[in-house]
């Protein structure tokens, strides 16, 4: 079966002009996939034609969202590797690693014999996943910028592992939280001034054009960190001077404990939000992370927002 290319993207799938010699490359790829079954032509979400087992049965994933998402899709028990961080859900944090998600072990990952990697455009280097593809290892790109965008991932990576009906269940209650919170902030009479701490030394938000940006605005909030700069910078004088009415801490902002990053806040009584109680600490792959967790934390936005 073949799917309908989604809009191209910039040209990613340019194949590097060094290659590894063209016999090496088709001696492994015919032990990579020596017993395979039928293959079939996918186009993925970069518009790249990739031949993939139908269905595939080794998988290394390379980003800890798409082991995520894989392991919602119920194919969990496919992926023979992942890169360091995947941690969600725990049973992925025990297996094998192939490195980090810019830095991946090239010789692991072929030590895995993998019919199948899953790659990320936004992470993934391209000219690693141009090195795997010499290697006559298929790679499956995903691209998703927002949660519409997430949950074409979803139904993407759903008909790719063939558990197209489990990717439609996600999807359905993916969007009946999105309905939901739309509905609650469509009731509100204010947007209050938000500011999420993504780090603790030094301050670091969220700008425009990231996750954590959209959530906020879809949950009726106002980014003060917004602009063109994706992760900014700030000193407390900067805070101060911001104002903000609601302050979201990522739990993982320096280290700290969640007492010593509210702590850290408590000394600045002027600020709205200090004084009125509206500091709050929150997971932070519910907001960085595109999976299917991402409407929960919409959800939880939502809900401390306008409590």
């Amino acid at each position: 079966m073949k799917t309908t290319p989604p809009p191209q993207r910039a040209a990613w799938s340019c194949l590097c002009r060094v290659c590894l010699p063209a016999l090496a490359a088709i001696l492994l790829a015919m032990t990579l996939f020596a017993g395979q079954g039928r293959a079939e032509i996918f186009v993925d979400q970069v518009g790249r034609r990739v031949d993939i087992p139908a269905p595939p049965q080794r998988i290394v994933s390379l980003m800890p969202s798409i082991t995520e998402i894989v392991f919602a899709l119920g194919a969990g028990s496919r992926v023979k590797g992942v890169t360091l961080y995947s941690n969600e859900p725990p049973a992925a944090a025990e297996l094998p690693k192939v490195g980090s998600y810019v830095h991946p072990d090239l010789e692991k990952i072929i030590s895995l014999k993998p019919d199948l990697c899953l790659a990320a455009r936004d992470g993934n280097p391209r000219h690693i996943i141009d090195k795997i593809t010499e290697l006559g290892i298929p790679v499956y790109a995903i691209d998703p910028r927002n949660l519409a965008e997430i949950m074409e991932s979803i139904m993407l990576l759903g008909k790719v592992l063939d558990n197209e009906e489990q990717a439609r269940v996600i999807v359905r209650q993916m969007q009946s939280k999105i309905t939901a919170a739309t509905a609650r902030v469509a009731q509100a009479a204010n947007r209050p001034r938000v500011f999420f701490q993504i780090d603790a030394s030094p301050l670091v938000s969220a700008g425009s054009n990231t996750f954590i940006d959209q959530l906020i605005t879809q949950a009726g909030g106002v980014n003060l960190a917004a602009g063109p700069t994706a992760y900014p910078r700030y000193s407390w004088e900067d805070v101060l001077l911001m104002q903000p009415e609601v302050v979201i801490i990522a739990s993982m902002a320096g280290g700290y404990s969640e007492e010593e990053l509210k702590a850290a806040w408590r000394r600045w009584p002027e600020v709205p939000a200090v004084r009125n109680n509206r500091l709050y600490v929150v997971k932070a792959d519910l907001f960085d992370r595109p999976t299917p967790r991402l409407a929960d934390g919409l959800e939880l936005l939502v809900n401390i927002i306008f409590p």
